[in-house]
């Protein structure tokens, strides 16, 4: 993989450093400093709750799964804000030998339905770590959405890919878990958003991550060789000075914004995006990129999308939306391609072998049979079992409130 940004990333981002007056101040709930490390964190995992009758059934109605989905809801929160709130509040996580320090604010009220949460990635890249330390400063000075927690990562290395290294998707996965859980964050209003190096990571995670995000916006960074398929479900916007030629960023986001308009011609229910090569702006754009924080929280994410089209990125993934495929066989590049209608899933395009689907009746109606196709072949079809089982591991699993699936199914292909 070409290492695009490591000259560019020396002289960092230093044009963003722009007057104080041009930048809204951050509110008053910031993180503070730790004296000393909290402990690391891991991975949440909860019991079956022992009070609940429907724990112990065997299956569950529709009305039943409803509820024991509000119980595990609650129950996960809780765990997770008991288990992750020393680290939040002294404003870093460790997980494993990485760390990663943490900084956030609250602007507005707690709207119906939760507060949106903007994870946005600072500048800087394969650099000396006070430069990259300078850059996570500025970036919690650019940006003020409405109603909303507005969290800067400072990124857990100081190379050019600091951002989305492979070890750093578990780290924006605590992030989202804990504020979901303790900030009064809606799990389907999580936006990303970054900047020169945070740009590149934009790039990289917005597709990667897409199950988790209701839309993103990168600023003036590369796209490498990205692959921008997975966003069939997530807004995306790209921001890029028109002056902004090192490395090329000006044509190859050009290229990208044709991209995507491309794949929306083809597919004109997904690929909602929005493109600016900005007249008359280099590296810096003067702000002018801050339309996409209202642009971007006009979205709410949609986890039960009826088609998924997931291809892996860098890092690899076992599940991605309602779709799970068997981690050996994860490949970057690899596609997968799925729909649902009337009960019947049809697996479009398939480079595994095996392919779990995961239901609730938002995405079918299980009191009737579901069939899963693949070409002419049916490669199931029958009614599946709502079971509190299947609900308690897929919310262990994927760690999201929205992904507690009562049913599920491997085919082979």
């Amino acid at each position: 993989m070409r290492h695009y940004f490591i000259p560019f990333a020396v002289v960092g981002l230093m044009t963003l450093s722009c007057s104080s007056s041009a930048r809204p101040e951050p509110g008053p709930d910031v993180t503070p400093v730790p004296e000393k490390d909290p402990d690391p964190i891991t991975e949440v995992r909860i019991a079956a709750p022992s009070g609940t009758p429907l724990a112990a059934k065997e299956t569950l109605t529709a009305e039943e799964a409803t509820a024991y989905m509000a119980t595990l809801q609650q129950i996960w929160k809780d765990a997770v804000k008991s288990a992750y709130e020393e680290s939040f509040e002294a404003g870093k996580i460790i997980i494993g030998k990485k760390k990663m320090p943490v900084w956030w604010t609250t602007y507005g009220k707690i709207p119906a339905g939760g507060r949106s949460l903007f994870i946005s990635l600072h500048g800087g890249g394969g650099a000396p770590a006070a430069t990259n330390d300078q850059q996570w400063e500025n970036q919690k000075k650019l940006y003020r959405p409405t109603d909303a927690v507005y969290l800067c990562p400072r990124a857990i290395q100081d190379t050019w890919d600091l951002h989305f290294v492979n070890e750093a998707d578990a780290f924006y996965d605590a992030i989202i878990r804990y504020a979901v859980s303790a900030l009064d964050v809606n799990p389907n209003k999580v936006y990303i958003m970054g900047y020169s190096a945070g740009g590149d990571g934009v790039w990289r995670l917005g597709p990667r991550m897409a199950d988790h995000w209701a839309a993103a916006s990168m600023m003036a960074g590369h796209p490498g060789d990205v692959r921008l398929e997975s966003l069939r479900n997530t807004p995306f916007a790209i921001w890029c000075g028109a002056l902004d030629d090192a490395y090329d960023r000006n044509k190859e986001c050009a290229a990208r914004i044709a991209e995507m308009d491309a794949l929306q011609k083809a597919d004109p229910e997904g690929y909602i995006h929005d493109g600016h090569i900005v007249p008359g702006k280099s590296h810096w754009m003067d702000l002018e990129d801050k339309a996409a924080v209202p642009w971007m929280q006009k979205f709410t994410r949609n986890p039960y999308p009826d088609k998924v089209v997931w291809v892996q990125g860098d890092a690899m993934k076992e599940n991605f939306y309602w779709l799970g495929i068997p981690q050996s066989e994860a490949k970057k590049g690899k596609m997968l391609v799925a729909s649902i209608k009337d009960n019947t899933v049809t697996i479009e395009k398939s480079d595994y072998t095996k392919v779990t689907v995961y239901l609730n009746d938002t995405l079918v109606n299980l009191d009737k049979p579901v069939k899963i196709v693949f070409g002419e072949k049916v490669l199931f079809e029958g009614v599946l079992p709502r079971t509190p089982r299947n609900m308690l591991s897929t919310l262990n699993t994927r760690g999201d409130l929205s992904y507690i699936f009562p049913a599920l199914v491997e085919v082979k292909l």
